[in-house]
């Protein structure tokens, strides 16, 4: 009867693991378009994807578990921008600070390319700048516009983490739509 009572535990859980992987891979980010090097091995290839996919879910939806899982605790921001934290933190700081401008934000990966130990992306970032822009005389209230930038990343992986990273965003159109610099 213990032996029974084992292996349908054992049998639930197996399912239950399945079902929340399952639901965990539904909320990654799928790229408009996939261009891969033919010559990366198949796991390789894999963890490189599912690396990136990670942290397009994270700017998707602002949830640290994704980015704590995509990169390494050595990660380097190779553009840091002036006051953002170095390593892990900064995304999570970055992501923290334009969710309270923009708390609808959403990043739509356009494409994403595979090749050596690099992933590009392509990314296209929308929302409403209904929330708080900076702090004490600078602060700007949002007044619900829409915003919608672009980005390109490329992201150096190493044991299936990102371990660098390289960006550059369309910040002046960004903040033209925010009304911060002039059209």
């Amino acid at each position: 009867m213990k032996n029974l009572a084992r292996t349908l535990l054992a049998t639930s859980l197996t399912a239950l693991s399945a079902c929340h992987a399952a639901h965990a891979a539904e909320a990654l980010p799928e790229p408009a378009s996939l261009v891969v090097d033919r010559s990366l091995p198949a796991a390789q290839r894999d963890a490189m994807a599912l690396a990136a996919r990670r942290y397009y879910a994270f700017w998707n939806t602002g949830e640290a578990p994704y980015a704590q899982a995509a990169l390494s605790p050595a990660f380097i921001d190779r553009n840091l921008p002036a006051g953002r934290p170095q390593g892990p933190e900064g995304p999570l700081f970055a992501s923290q600070q334009f969710r309270a401008a923009v708390p609808d934000l959403r990043a739509q990966v356009e494409e994403m390319l595979l090749v050596g130990d690099r992933v590009v992306g392509r990314l296209r970032f929308t929302g409403h700048f209904s929330g708080r822009l900076g702090s004490g005389a600078n602060a700007r209230q949002g007044d619900g516009r829409a915003i919608d930038f672009i980005a390109t990343d490329i992201y150096r992986i190493e044991s299936g983490q990102i371990a660098e990273n390289w960006h550059l965003e369309d910040n002046l159109g960004l903040l033209q739509q925010l009304g911060v610099v002039p059209r």
